[in-house]
């Protein structure tokens, strides 16, 4: 112990190059830390996205794809699903509740949706978590109402009675406008962190009325076009839909009820569990986390080596120190254990204040993540894997630590009493 004593003796007589060398392991460790916890948490923010739904229905496609239009809103639907196979399979004694959604309209680059009253009942996130309306209320009896995400309405200024225009088709700027039947904003969610912030919320009704005197894609022009008012007050029950949502009264019933979906003669249908749509999806982008983790890594590594330098650099201008050590009955090998110590008391300096550091930086960042971005970083104790890679990062300070100690061995060997130049 005599050593290790000795040697924060020896860094605290070079303080400054040591305080700077432990700051710069410190960043670096905080960043690998902050990079496997965000990678971590977004991992599990992204498979919560969408919570308590056990089954997801659209036309025959890929299960990305389906994944993809009906929670993330991108892409398209490759059909439609009619509106009496949504009815057959929401009035099955295994479904507890059923959400349709009808996609393929837009406002100023924001999907809409046009959705029931279930949807505010029964879609959840994160950890079982319901939606939530920041102001106003849900859509009702009246078509032409919209419930705005907390995104849209933060970016485009809207708040409660304001009236918007929808856009048929979802690019950014289009051509063609349903601008004879505005909405007004009755509603804005609270943020969640999930493509809801970005999403225009109306029923179903409203979107058959902005249709209803479109045909074959294209508006009806002069006297055939239906007003607002006359949309009001006639029958708006969908046709058809792009997906919905099943909740079941069993979990064990998924399967078979997916299986009776997929297997359906009335038309082509997929059914998909979103949890393992989710996990594939991921696994798509998996290069680019791992490729990220690898960057932080390599930062770590650029720390160490910093440390290194600065302790071989120091190295010529404490000849003297060591010849006195060995003076006072100093062996070499004591020389060398105490230059691992050095680098062993600079990593875990480094180590510590990273820990501390990021710490720091997830209590001022922890709220701004989550409502922003949906990922909630825990203030937690390090995982068993982040543990893991602390005791590399310090057993990776302990072999470069060999380096000078080696040289330092060799030195005192050949210097003896007296410093040779």
């Amino acid at each position: 112990m005599y050593l290790f004593r000795l040697a924060l003796a020896s860094l605290a007589n070079r303080r400054f190059t040591a305080i700077l060398t432990a700051f710069a392991i410190a960043l670096s460790v905080c960043l690998l830390l902050a990079v496997e916890r965000v990678r971590t948490e977004a991992r599990a923010s992204f498979a919560s996205t969408i919570s308590g739904t056990d089954l997801i229905v659209g036309a025959r496609s890929g299960s990305v794809n389906l994944l993809l239009y009906s929670v993330f809103r991108i892409g398209n639907a490759t059909n439609n699903i009619r509106w009496d196979s949504f009815e057959h399979f929401a009035n099955n004694p295994k479904v507890k509740w059923a959400i349709p959604m009808s996609l393929g309209d837009s406002h100023r680059g924001y999907r809409v949706m046009g959705t029931s009253e279930a949807y505010f009942d029964h879609y959840q996130y994160g950890h079982r978590q319901n939606l939530e309306l920041a102001t106003g209320r849900a859509f009702q009896t009246d078509p032409f109402e919209v419930v705005l995400g907390a995104e849209v309405a933060q970016a485009l200024h809207y708040t409660l009675g304001d009236k918007l225009v929808l856009a048929h088709g979802v690019a950014a700027i289009s051509l063609v406008k349903h601008d004879d039947k505005p909405f007004t904003v009755v509603g804005i969610l609270k943020r969640t962190g999930t493509p809801v912030d970005r999403t225009l919320h109306i029923s179903l009704g409203g979107m058959e009325a902005i249709h209803v005197d479109w045909h074959n894609g294209v508006p009806a022009q002069g006297k055939a076009r239906i007003s607002a008012e006359q949309a009001r007050n006639m029958d708006l029950k969908p046709q058809a839909i792009t997906a919905f949502m099943l909740g079941l009264n069993s979990k064990i019933s998924t399967f078979a009820l997916q299986r009776e979906i997929n297997e359906f003669r009335g038309e082509p249908m997929m059914a998909i569990l979103p949890g393992v749509a989710l996990q594939e999806l991921w696994s798509l982008m998996s290069t680019a986390e791992k490729a990220l983790f690898v960057v932080s890594l390599f930062v770590v590594l650029t720390g160490l080596i910093g440390m290194l330098t600065a302790i071989l650099t120091s190295l010529n201008e404490r000849r003297r120190e060591m010849a006195i050590l060995r003076s006072v009955g100093a062996r070499p090998w004591h020389i060398a254990t105490l230059l691992v110590f050095e680098a062993l008391a600079l990593a875990l300096a480094g180590v510590v204040a990273g820990v501390g550091l990021l710490y720091v930086c997830i209590a001022l960042a922890q709220g701004y993540v989550q409502s922003n971005y949906g990922i909630y970083l825990p203030l937690a104790w390090p995982s068993e894997y982040e543990w893991t890679l602390l005791g590399g990062i310090l057993a990776a300070a302990l072999l470069m630590g060999c380096v000078p100690a080696w040289r330092a061995y060799r030195q005192s060997l050949a210097d003896g009493l007296s410093i040779r130049l």
